[in-house]
Parts: C-alpha cells; sequence; structure tokens
C-alpha cells in the first residue's frame, strides 16, 4: 500500500505562528524559526517514499516551497475541521503531519508507512510529549475520524484515539516526539536535531 503524506502548515508570517515563543522572542524571530520548521518538515517529505507530497496551507506559498509538492488551501474554521477537509479534498490513503516537529525524518516518516501498510492496521498516530500528536495516518480517508475530538490539548492524542477505537479501526503507535509550542520546546528540539535548519536558525537567533 502507497500513501500520501500531507503536511499541514501556516505561512510563517509574524504575529501569525508561533506566538508563544514571543517573549523571549521577537515575532518576526519566531517567524523565522516556524519557517525553518516547515522547511525541515517539507524536506523530510520530499524524500520520503510517499504516493503523493502535499501541503495544505493557510496562507500563501512562500519560496520555502520545494518542487514536487502540491499545494491544496486549507478550509474550516478549526483544525478538527480543517483536517477533516484536508482528508477528503486528498481522499486516498494518507499520513498527516504538522510543521512543529523538525526533527522529522525519512525514516521517521518510512516507519509511519511502513506501519501503516501492515496487515490488521487501520490508522496509525503518533503522539507528542504535550499529549498532542504530530501525526495520524489513515487507510480509508474517512473525515468522521476528527468529529468531537478536541485540539490543542492535554489529551488531544487519548481522545483522537478513542474515536479511532469507537469507529472500528485498528491503531498503531508510533513514537513519541517532543513539538515546538514554547522556548523552552525550541531549545530541547534544536538540541535533538542538531543537523537541522530549525537548530541552525536557533542559534543564530539566540547565541
Amino acid at each position: 500500500m502507497s500513501a500520501a503524506v500531507v503536511v499541514m502548515a501556516k505561512t510563517p508570517l509574524p504575529g501569525r505562528v508561533k506566538t508563544r515563543l514571543c517573549p523571549p522572542l521577537a515575532h518576526e524571530q519566531a517567524a523565522a524559526l516556524a519557517e525553518a520548521a516547515l522547511v525541515d518538515t517539507l524536506s523530510a517529505v520530499s524524500w520520503a517514499p510517499a504516493r503523493r507530497r502535499v501541503l495544505v496551507l493557510d496562507g500563501a506559498p512562500g519560496p520555502w516551497l520545494p518542487a514536487g509538492i502540491e499545494v491544496i488551501e486549507q478550509r474550516g474554521r478549526g483544525l478538527a475541521q480543517r483536517l477533516a477537509n484536508a482528508t477528503r479534498d486528498v481522499g486516498e490513503a494518507l499520513l498527516l503531519v504538522g510543521m512543529d516537529t523538525p526533527q522529522l525524518t525519512r525514516a521517521l516518516l518510512c516507519r509511519a508507512l511502513e506501519r501503516l501498510a501492515e496487515p490488521g492496521v487501520d490508522a496509525v498516530l503518533g503522539p507528542t510529549t504535550d499529549g498532542g500528536y504530530w501525526t495520524i495516518g489513515l487507510r480509508d480517508p474517512d473525515p468522521a475520524v476528527f468529529q468531537d475530538v478536541p485540539m490543542s490539548t492535554g489529551g488531544t492524542a487519548g481522545a483522537q484515539r478513542a474515536r479511532l477505537q469507537r469507529l472500528g479501526l485498528r491503531v498503531a503507535e508510533l513514537a513519541t516526539l517532543r513539538d515546538v509550542d514554547t522556548y523552552e520546546d525550541a531549545e530541547a528540539v534544536a538540541a535533538l536535531a542538531p543537523w537541522s535548519r530549525f537548530a541552525a536558525t536557533f542559534e543564530l537567533l539566540t547565541g
């Protein structure tokens, strides 16, 4: 089985992204860090053995967008609705990731795609240390999996897992990652991924 790898992202503009990093960062610095995270994410996706590579974007593409990635506009009011609409718009087996885990690698994506292709697996879920999740994969692109799942809370991953199970889907768990919400997260993730553009940008901004 092959699946699409789909990135949910916002255009990294000052005042619209990573505002929880301010202070100590200025909004322009936070946007630069967000752009670096997005570049790292899209780079990993570009190397993944995906059927399609899709960016579902809130905003306009910029020079950071690599070749070979489709762009679809985000639709919906809240994140759950936007995820549901992205799933509907892509319309095939997919692995959804965000732009908050710049330590994402081709190997992590390959592992997620492999698990999704395993017999007896209908969905995969990769939790984050704060109770959310960095990826969800679905064999069947059913937008209903996001219905009534509260997003951006400490219980999001648990609620999403329960929703999948209520729908009768067999869920495989993936590695837990730390996403970047706060300055402390940014510092920790930069240390975890010293090869990344994110780490280089963080050092430039704070060194």
